[in-house]
């Protein structure tokens, strides 16, 4: 008899995790792997920030701080707020946690009942549909396509608006496809859930600034919408502090309040060190991460121009993120180096084992058709990654 719960049982294992665990397994048995799994930035955490840390240190930051976060670092993510994205939030309203995932658990904790249904536009990042499941919601998945920039239509989010509706969950710019929704694509959905003012909106923004497009928009921006909106963010992708553990939110009084009280029977506060070094990254200006920003545009123009050449490889052009998500269905059903093709998880699994490329799947972020490749490392890496895909399908 199996003694553990029936709730850790049904949890699905995160796919990038996965996938990144079995890339450095094989690569410890002396494989030459190219891993383009996990979606982590592949510079050094800037070093203004690094020093903010070990003045920290110094100062003897080393209690226990605040459930919701220090005060100072709420203040300056409520400055962040107003500067960034136009959106007036007082310190109240704002909750500090390990990591931007923490603060989506928290959410989902405080929001979701039993049989809650949450709207997820597809592609949309793995962890949604497990968190949404474990706090008893039920993911809708909306369907999208390279062929629509994966972005939904007002007409299909209309569509899946039910009485049972509590939520909609998304990602600008979003984790796998890249694609960022624009001020008038938001506003034209924003139209459709003035109609249903029982439905909250979750708008994870965690790569607000690897953005390609020139533009940003939040969706709580948007008359009527702040009120409903719950904003994720945190520092681990824009300031490559993916180990500091920091993410926070935005959100009406009563939501926040709510996550302090979850968080402080789980966690507390997050760590003091981290929290303070967030202070000065979250008051720089977000010109110091230009340079961060053109490289990253530089590989996706390389990576886009490489996929575009290997055949059967369909693809948008990403605005934003680190990743691309072609459409690889081209290969269903056919026989390669005598590995049968059935879906994306085996195409993956076979650039794995032919090509030694590590991705993941398209089956883990709701779009059964496509692969995600991060380009979150350095170009020779890549072009030779491309290199090797191309060889083993052709």
């Amino acid at each position: 008899m199996n003694p553990l719960s029936e709730r850790i049982n049904n949890l699905a294992v995160s796919q990038t995790l996965a996938m990144a665990a079995l890339a450095r397994e094989l690569k410890a048995q002396g494989k030459d792997i190219i891993s383009l799994s996990l979606g982590e930035p592949d510079f050094n955490t800037p070093d203004f920030i690094k020093e903010a840390a070990k003045k920290a240190i110094d100062e003897n930051y080393s209690t226990y701080s605040p459930v919701e976060g220090y005060l100072e670092l709420k203040e300056a993510i409520c400055k962040k707020f107003k500067r960034d994205n136009n959106l007036e939030y007082k310190p109240s309203q704002i909750v500090v946690s390990t990591g931007a995932k923490q603060s989506l658990y928290n959410i989902a904790q405080v929001m979701l009942n039993e049989g809650d249904e949450v709207i997820l536009p597809a592609p949309y990042w793995v962890s949604y549909y497990e968190i949404i499941k474990l706090s008893g919601g039920t993911p809708v998945e909306v369907p999208t396509s390279v062929d629509s920039d994966f972005k939904i239509t007002p007409a299909q989010l209309e569509a899946a608006i039910t009485p049972k509706t509590k939520m909609m969950w998304f990602s600008s710019p979003c984790n796998p496809s890249g694609s960022v929704y624009n001020r008038e694509e938001l506003t034209a959905l924003a139209q459709v859930l003035e109609k249903y003012p029982n439905v909250y909106i979750v708008s994870d923004e965690i790569y607000e600034h690897i953005n390609f497009s020139g533009t940003f928009c939040s969706i709580a921006s948007i008359p009527g919408m702040l009120e409903r909106t719950i904003t994720v963010n945190g520092v681990a992708k824009a300031f490559a502090m993916t180990g500091w553990r920091i993410g926070y939110i935005g959100a009406p009084e009563f939501i926040a309040k709510a996550c302090t009280k979850i968080q402080g029977q789980v966690t507390s506060g997050a760590n003091s060190i981290a929290q303070r070094a967030t202070i000065t990254a979250v008051e720089a200006d977000p010109s110091v991460l230009n340079e961060m920003v053109a490289a990253f545009k530089n590989r996706r123009d390389l990576v886009v121009g490489l996929v575009n050449e290997i055949p059967g490889f369909k693809l948008n052009v990403p605005e934003g993120a680190f990743y691309v998500f072609p459409d690889v269905s081209f290969y269903f059903g056919k026989t390669i180096k005598g590995t049968e093709i059935k879906n994306a998880t085996d195409f993956s699994m076979f650039l794995l084992a032919e090509a030694n490329v590590a991705t993941v799947t398209g089956d883990a972020f709701g779009n059964p058709n496509c692969i995600r490749f991060s380009y979150a490392t350095s170009e020779d890496l890549l072009t030779e990654a491309m290199r090797r895909i191309k060889e083993v399908v052709s």
